[in-house]
């Protein structure tokens, strides 16, 4: 079952009462019918993709403390070994995956765990798939430990027409694999930072679905 994301109600408010507006004034003031009868349509059109936009999809979930899923919908654009300075202080594996317009944008807890970090930082909003957006634009940042002691780090990334992120992490917080971490508002990437030895299991260029597609495994 599909339901639309709870942080998106007002959003989704205000898209279609400007669309109702738009659709009356159209109604109204633009007599010539093919003129008219097209924005009409678009107006509808454009809602229809906002709700698919703002869903949460019903997923099977893959992961566990040791497999980790991709926290969001779409393409990996970056494999690297990264050095992340703001929580775990040392080289990474990092994995992005960037979400366009059309990718279901909210976000699951990638591994089974609890949470020992998380923050929220104001930022820019450069294109999300340029390499200074992971530090510069607006982001939230969350570490989670495994029963193992390992950590995976994650940061949801804001892109040039997302003003809005929303994650439900808190220090202390049990959370599972697959289930909703939050969601970011319109373009926009998520970067998972792994441990150095951890089995990467995606490529570049690789489509991903959260909570099914499995990005790495760790010890």
């Amino acid at each position: 079952m599909r339901i639309i994301d709870k942080d998106s109600y007002g959003t989704l408010a205000v898209v279609f009462i400007i669309a109702a507006i738009f659709i009356y004034v159209i109604w109204k003031f633009v007599p010539v019918a093919w003129v008219k009868w097209p924005l009409i349509v678009f107006a509808w059109v454009f809602c229809i993709w906002q709700l698919f936009f703002f869903r949460v999809p019903s997923r099977t979930p893959a992961g566990s403390d040791t497999i980790v899923t991709s926290a969001a919908d779409g393409k990996v654009v970056i494999i690297d070994e990264f050095f992340e300075d703001e929580y775990l202080k040392r080289n990474c594996k990092r994995i992005c995956v960037y979400m366009n317009f059309f990718d279901v944008h909210a976000n699951f807890w990638p591994v089974t765990g609890e949470v020992t970090y998380y923050k929220y930082h104001p930022g820019k909003h450069l294109l999300a798939f340029k390499p200074k957006a992971s530090e510069e634009n607006e982001h939230t940042s969350v570490c989670i430990r495994t029963q193992s002691g390992q950590e995976v780090f994650f940061r949801q990334l804001a892109g040039t027409f997302a003003r809005r992120i929303v994650n439900y992490a808190a220090p202390g917080l049990q959370v599972k694999s697959g289930e909703q971490c939050g969601i970011i508002k319109f373009g926009s990437r998520l970067d998972i930072f792994l441990p150095l030895d951890a089995d990467v299991k995606v490529a570049l260029g690789d489509l991903t679905k959260a909570c099914e597609t499995v990005i790495a495994q760790i010890r």
